[in-house]
């Protein structure tokens, strides 16, 4: 059906190098979109690249490794990009940790890549005018922010954040018609999670977390067909919401 295709629309996704963000480029590339993808890991990175539909046209889909933590990179990341009419902000970090033994260089890390890389680069780019009229503007929260859990103050805080900032600007841009929404995802079967599932969480435990989903855990690209309807302009008619994606 033609309102859900991105055809004709540029759109990048942060945190492609793995999971729902490559996941996710590579379903919007198969869509029709026009694909910029970026990461900090040059090797994963172009074994996303090398997953995407490469149309025939003058036109081609982009690899830019960043690091958008580091000002100039984002810029650098910026200078070559075309207007777009989309943004999905996969980039982000996960990490228990107790709130005793919480110090300002943990919370720096967390909230620097969860909130101030996705805030600072829409920033940027709304400023040099490169969000179309009509664009689509999309956060990775999580239900985290609903649901909290023993060692989750700083991730969930950070999500929440970036909840509040979303819909904010929801408000902010709505006439221009760009759309900002939230996704909220539960437990996904990423390497991110399985990473920290080895370091942190006893079999046990896991077992009995994974019990909460009677759905069974998400796959990244449960997610990203939801990415895709939020895209495009089957979803012009939704901004500011946050949407709850867990499997309970």
């Amino acid at each position: 059906m033609e309102e859900f295709s991105l055809s004709g629309k540029s759109i990048l996704v942060t945190g492609a190098s793995s999971g729902i963000g490559r996941k996710a480029a590579v379903l919007i590339s198969r869509a029709g979109g026009l694909v910029f993808i970026t990461g900090r890991n040059a090797k994963r990175l172009d074994e996303t690249f090398q997953q995407l539909h490469h149309p025939m046209e003058a036109l081609r889909n982009m690899s830019i490794v960043a690091d958008l933590t580091n000002e100039s990179e984002m810029d650098t990341l910026i200078d070559h990009l075309p207007t777009l009419h989309g943004i999905v902000h996969c980039a982000g970090i996960v990490g228990p940790l107790p709130a005793k033994f919480i110090t300002q260089a943990d919370i720096n890390r967390m909230f620097g890549v969860n909130y101030h890389v996705p805030v600072n680069l829409t920033g940027k780019l709304l400023r040099k005018k490169l969000l179309a009229d009509g664009a689509s503007i999309l956060f990775m929260s999580s239900i985290a922010t609903k649901n909290p859990y023993f060692g989750g103050a700083l991730y969930s805080g950070s999500k929440a954040a970036l909840e509040a900032y979303s819909k904010t600007l929801a408000l902010e841009l709505v006439s221009k018609g760009i759309r900002s929404n939230c996704i909220l995802a539960g437990l996904v079967d990423t390497p991110m999670i399985e990473h920290i599932s080895e370091k942190n969480m006893q079999e046990e435990a896991l077992n009995r977390y994974l019990k909460r989903y009677p759905l069974g855990i998400g796959r990244p690209e449960d997610v990203a067909n939801t990415i895709l309807f939020f895209l495009s302009d089957a979803s012009k008619w939704i901004t500011g919401t946050s949407l709850i994606m867990g499997g309970e």
